[in-house]
């Protein structure tokens, strides 16, 4: 197994340390981990998959995310998976290189917040295409206005834009025109940048990808990513401007 394999996968869900706890599941008939994620403030619910992952059926509780990234650095890029179980229950995951092997505790999957299903999604009235200029346009001006939290979607006669610090008086902000795959003008609506951000870089090498945004106060991202398939659902957020 490749190692930087399963730690993009990770990365996906971790959002450099937005996600630290989660359940993993491994399906040995379907060949896929998958993994089902919450924020800590609920602003951001999500669920990522990898295919043509060769492992037993099983559920993983991972509560410390990033303990787990620091010993997968030790490691090389060609590892071994191999799992630990008392009875029916998994209690530890033990990792190989080719010289080197790492152990990692699991957790009682009891103890680990399970996200709540979606129940009655809204209809979404736009969908706007994220191209590879707009994930780096997005991450670069986030990076130029570190101190903004929030971006919004503004939908007027002269197009469709994501902007990052707008108010509604003069201020510093950054603007990018998006091309939309489906559009209606909808109420100017903003949602958490930093989160924004940290979906976009974790997903930056995506075939494609969707923005899908409700004038309800929702907006949705899928990301097709040769192996692997995300989606993450925004909270919209007020703004106070």
């Amino acid at each position: 197994m490749n190692k930087s394999k399963l730690v993009s996968f990770i990365s996906k869900y971790y959002l450099n340390g937005t996600v630290n706890s989660v359940i993993l599941n491994s399906s040995s008939d379907k060949k896929q981990l998958s993994c089902r994620f919450i924020s800590g403030d609920k602003n951001l619910l999500g669920e990522v998959k990898m295919d043509d992952w060769d492992f037993e059926t099983s559920e993983i509780g991972i509560y410390s995310t990033d303990q787990l990234l620091k010993l997968l650095a030790v490691l090389d890029e060609d590892i071994r998976v191999n799992l630990t179980r008392a009875g029916d229950k998994a209690i530890s995951i033990k990792i190989n290189d080719s010289t080197s092997a790492v152990n990692y505790m699991l957790s009682d999957t009891t103890v680990i917040n399970a996200p709540p299903q979606m129940k009655q999604v809204p209809e979404f009235e736009l969908e706007i295409d994220v191209t590879p200029s707009l994930i780096n346009k997005f991450i670069s001006g986030k990076s130029a206005l570190s101190e903004e939290e929030h971006f919004t979607v503004i939908t007027d006669g002269s197009g469709t834009k994501l902007v990052i610090g707008y108010a509604s008086v003069n201020t510093n902000r950054v603007t990018i025109p998006v091309t939309t795959l489906k559009g209606s003008e909808i109420p100017n609506t903003s949602f958490d940048a930093n989160l924004f951000k940290e979906v976009l870089s974790a997903n930056k090498e995506c075939e494609s990808a969707t923005l899908f945004v409700s004038s309800e106060g929702l907006s949705k991202i899928t990301f097709e990513i040769d192996k692997y398939s995300a989606t993450y659902y925004l909270v919209a957020k007020s703004t106070n401007d």
